[in-house]
């Protein structure tokens, strides 16, 4: 990295030099504006009085001397009035010293010895100035070994840049307006986010410097911050955090690793588990169709069965029924033969009863009447003989019947 402020000067040179220092500087310096030096003089018009005290002789040999020297001293004239300037440059024009205007690019003629370009300017390169600022102090104050900023300009007004400034109070100016520029940007940075600085947006820093330098006929079209340094201890101390940052990255990225492959192991056992589930509840659901359509069966079967049971109950109640009602009717008949049967049985039983007792009333027995003196009421003794004779005497009856 430069440790060098870039340097920009004007220099005094030839037309034929200018080209070369415009586009590649002079030692190491860089060189936007070259002043010209003036090729004209005054030795044509000692020639016109030669041509004239010739032509004064009034000889022939005088005479065409005299023409030649005049042609001599025009051509001498019209080759010193001849002005080219570059491409890409910009002629400033002055006369008796006051600057008139600007000179494009091409061929132009200057006959006046007192009509001059005082300045050739280079309009259309973006110079390239580098500005590394040692010892810049951070928020925290700790100096920065250096930083390196980089910026590119143009010279857009020749005139108000020649007249103004010049191209050595300009390299002075620039300078000192990237070291403030600068150094107002690392008092707002921490030490730790200085590296931050490497490549960071200066967009601010650019329209501040062309705010300054606007009034110069400079316009600033980049800039950017290359490299920042920081000091040798603070250096090591970010190497070691740099350090313990990538181990540790380098464990994050293992661990990533590790946890990724841990993830995809239990995503593959989990599809396993569900390509197993979902087998399982194939089997279950085949299972329980198969166990449906067995309970199907079974209730099909029961219930035809039951309707057998039924069919075959019902039979044999119809069955019963009617062999019931057979018999009830064959009863009912029964009952009412045995009823008719039953009135003649009493009639016999009736009228064999009447002829009984007819018989009996026939044959009875006199009555014995045994009295006893205690009164009235019967004793034992008359009741014990009554019930010993009875049922002689009825004995006796019946044969007699």
């Amino acid at each position: 990295m430069s440790r060098e402020f870039s340097k920009i000067k004007e220099s005094l040179a030839s037309w034929s030099e200018i080209r070369q220092l415009l586009r590649g500087g002079e030692q190491g310096q860089l060189v936007p504006v070259v002043i010209p030096k003036d090729r004209r003089g005054f030795a044509w018009i000692a020639l016109v009085f030669l041509a004239l005290y010739a032509a004064g002789s009034l000889t022939l040999y005088g005479i065409v001397a005299g023409v030649a020297l005049l042609a001599v001293a025009l051509v001498w004239m019209w080759r010193r009035a001849i002005i080219e300037i570059e491409e890409g440059t910009t002629g400033v024009r002055s006369r008796w010293g006051a600057i008139v205007g600007t000179l494009p690019p091409g061929r132009h003629y200057l006959w006046l010895p007192w009509d001059r370009v005082d300045a050739v300017v280079d309009t259309s390169t973006e110079i390239p100035y580098s500005a590394p600022i040692v010892a810049c102090p951070t928020a925290e104050n700790v100096p920065l070994k250096s930083i390196e900023f980089f910026l590119k300009f143009r010279i857009v007004d020749p005139v108000a840049f020649v007249r103004t400034i010049g191209a050595g109070n300009f390299d002075l100016v620039l300078s000192s307006a990237v070291q403030d520029a600068i150094r107002q940007r690392g008092r707002r940075v921490h030490t730790e986010r200085a590296y931050d600085l490497r490549g960071s947006d200066v967009g601010d820093m650019q329209e501040a410097l062309n705010r300054q330098l606007g009034r110069y006929g400079v316009r600033i079209t980049g800039a950017n911050i290359p490299d920042v340094q920081l000091p040798d201890q603070y250096q090591q101390h970010l190497a070691t955090r740099e350090k313990v940052a990538k181990e540790l990255s380098a464990y994050e990225r293992e661990w990533e690793l590790t946890r990724k492959r841990r993830i995809d192991t239990l995503k593959m056992e989990i599809e396993r588990a569900k390509k197993t589930r979902d087998a399982r509840i194939v089997e279950v659901k085949a299972a329980l169709n198969k166990a449906r359509k067995d309970v199907a069966r079974m209730l099909e079967e029961q219930e035809t069965e039951a309707q057998r049971v039924r069919w075959e109950i019902e039979a044999r109640g119809r069955a019963e029924l009617t062999a019931a009602e057979n018999e009830a009717k064959a009863l009912r008949r029964l009952a009412e033969s045995y009823r008719d049967n039953r009135a003649v049985l009493q009639y016999e039983l009736a009228r064999r009863r009447l002829d009984v007792g007819a018989k009996l009333a026939e044959n009875a027995p006199q009555p014995l009447v045994v009295r006893t003196r205690g009164g009235s009421e019967d004793s034992a003794l008359s009741t014990l003989l009554l019930a010993q004779l009875l049922p002689r005497l009825s004995a006796n009856g019946n044969q007699a019947t």
